[in-house]
């Protein structure tokens, strides 16, 4: 079988198994790549000469399987790429997506030099990781409620070189600061916490709803649990002055603003996803 063929019957077995999915042919296209150790040029230049081997057909196979079963791209590879770099991702951690570039983008006008940036809800690392990567003589810490997705931002950390300036701690918000050694005030905290209403969960597409993990999707009821939690503590680790960066639901923006504004923030802002739907809120901590 040539590579233009197993392509050509990736995207219809996608097709078929998952009719729903726009992102089909891109979607056969990089699992064929995995599959077979190649890149986009091998399609475009060799594929009707190119012969897929028994073996590379075999795991292409099996992650057609994998992918019409609703399981995103991004968990049968293990990776995503996110702000121009590569992440390793497992079902343990939310997959990086285009919407938290937004705020990664927004926070990096903050950073500068010896700063201190706490990640709330962490995840894969991929936000605090970026802002290192993207900025000299900064460190962070990281914190999240699952071992799980620690161990694969720690994995991030060592793949970007960064371990010498990321931390990770495991636990409930700011509990996760508790116990270690005497820390001074952050300069910067940026988090993408739980932010999906519960009850809202299980309408969404199977990718998510199905596939990623539930404890980092639920912010309660009506989705703000954790930015009331976020602001409650959020005096005792912030300087005054220090900037509070979060991403929101796309109907939640205002709510936040205004939490944050009874909560003692100033120079509140509102920031637009390129999609034109407000999510991102920042404010500077006032006295």
């Amino acid at each position: 079988m040539t590579y233009r063929e197993a392509y050509n019957i990736g995207v219809a077995r996608l097709e078929a198994a998952i009719p729903e999915n726009p992102d089909r042919k891109l979607d056969a296209r990089l699992l064929l790549e995995a599959a077979c150790g190649t890149d986009y040029q091998t399609l475009l230049a060799d594929g009707n000469e190119r012969i897929v081997t028994d073996e590379e057909l075999r795991r292409y196979e099996a992650m057609l399987e994998r992918r019409g079963g609703h399981e995103p791209v991004a968990y049968i590879l293990g990776a995503q790429d996110f702000m121009g770099l590569p992440f390793y991702v497992t079902r343990d951690v939310l997959i990086p997506n285009q919407d938290t570039e937004n705020l990664v983008e927004e926070a990096m006008k903050e950073v500068h030099g010896g700063m201190r940036i706490l990640d709330l809800c962490t995840g894969s690392g991929c936000i605090l990781l970026s802002l290192l990567h993207y900025s000299a003589d900064t460190i962070g810490v990281g914190t999240d409620l699952s071992a799980a997705a620690l161990r694969v931002a720690a994995e991030n950390g060592r793949r970007l070189g960064l371990s010498d300036r990321a931390v990770w701690r495991q636990g409930d918000l700011y509990e996760a600061l508790a116990g270690g050694e005497s820390l001074p005030k952050f300069d910067l905290i940026v988090s993408n916490p739980p932010y999906i209403p519960t009850g809202v969960i299980g309408t969404l597409m199977p990718e998510v709803a199905k596939m990623e993990p539930w404890m980092a999707l639920d912010g309660g009821e009506d989705g703000l649990t954790f930015y009331r939690r976020i602001l409650e503590g959020a005096r005792d680790e912030l300087k005054i002055g220090g900037v509070l960066m979060m991403e929101t639901g796309f109907d939640e923006a205002a709510d936040v603003a205004a939490m944050m504004r009874q909560s003692g923030f100033l120079d509140l802002q509102i920031i637009r996803d390129y999609g034109g739907q407000d999510r991102i809120v920042r404010g500077e901590l006032g006295l």
